[in-house]
């Protein structure tokens, strides 16, 4: 069997669900990875069978590393092959940094940092089989930046980012190429949780040196770019797409 695979976790909603049915139109069969929403990921997932693509559907919190075996073991017994792994799920507590519990830290560090270590190594030996494989995660600019209410997710990202580097170096010789892309505010239905959403959403639009606000498109072009063999040679980066907001001080 020659036909591509790509995992992308978090794909029932926001650039999860826009990266699943880029890679469908790019001829890809797909595995859709949700945590609760099923009607969801079942709603992507026939978008992507209308392209004419097979579909996988795997409930998993990708935080519990035995959810993260589990779903590897479908993804094997139903295609016997992974080729890309999207590692963009993501959850968090936005509190102040004093308001923080064990448990909220524990959960966010878990969905956002943990799940790319384990997921990679379960990625990687099926990446392997046929010769290698692209890994790309997501991240943010709070990774780098302090935004408000951010402390847990910055600091995973932050995390996920360094683990990124390890990874590349690491997975080389496997011919596994790893990268991750940042992204300034975009308007997705994860923000709608942020406190002071309308804030940032007000800050991005009239503050972005190019003009405008970062989309979902800008983010799903900048995957595909690190997804090609003409990108092979950039390794262990975070591509920041922010329409230069981080560069103001």
């Amino acid at each position: 069997m020659t036909q591509k695979v790509a995992l992308i976790t978090g794909s029932s909603r926001g650039i999860g669900k826009a990266a699943a049915i880029t890679l469908a139109k790019e001829g890809y069969d797909i595995v859709v990875n949700y945590a609760r929403s099923k009607k969801a990921a079942q709603e992507t997932a026939e978008q992507i069978e209308a392209l004419g693509r097979k579909v996988l559907v795997v409930k998993a919190n990708v935080g519990d590393v035995s959810k993260i075996k589990a779903m590897f073991e479908q993804i094997d017994a139903e295609f016997g092959r992974l080729d890309v792994f999207v590692n963009n799920a993501a959850s968090g507590v936005l509190r102040p940094a004093m308001e923080l519990e064990e448990s909220h830290w524990d959960w966010t560090m878990n969905i956002n940092s943990k799940a790319l270590l384990f997921c990679a190594q379960e990625a990687a030996k099926l990446m392997e089989r046929n010769g290698g494989g692209k890994i790309v995660s997501i991240s943010s600019l709070g990774s780098i930046r302090y935004l408000e209410n951010y402390t847990t997710v910055g600091v995973s990202k932050a995390a996920l980012e360094a683990l990124t580097r390890y990874l590349a170096v690491e997975l080389a010789r496997k011919n596994i190429v790893v990268n991750a892309v940042s992204g300034g505010a975009v308007d997705t239905e994860a923000l709608t949780h942020f406190p002071n959403r309308e804030e940032l959403l007000a800050e991005a639009r009239e503050k972005t040196p190019a003009g405008r606000m970062v989309e979902i498109d800008d983010m799903i072009n900048a995957i595909m770019f690190l997804l090609k063999d003409e990108s092979s040679m950039i390794r262990g980066q975070t591509i920041i797409v922010d329409g230069g907001i981080s560069l103001l001080v």
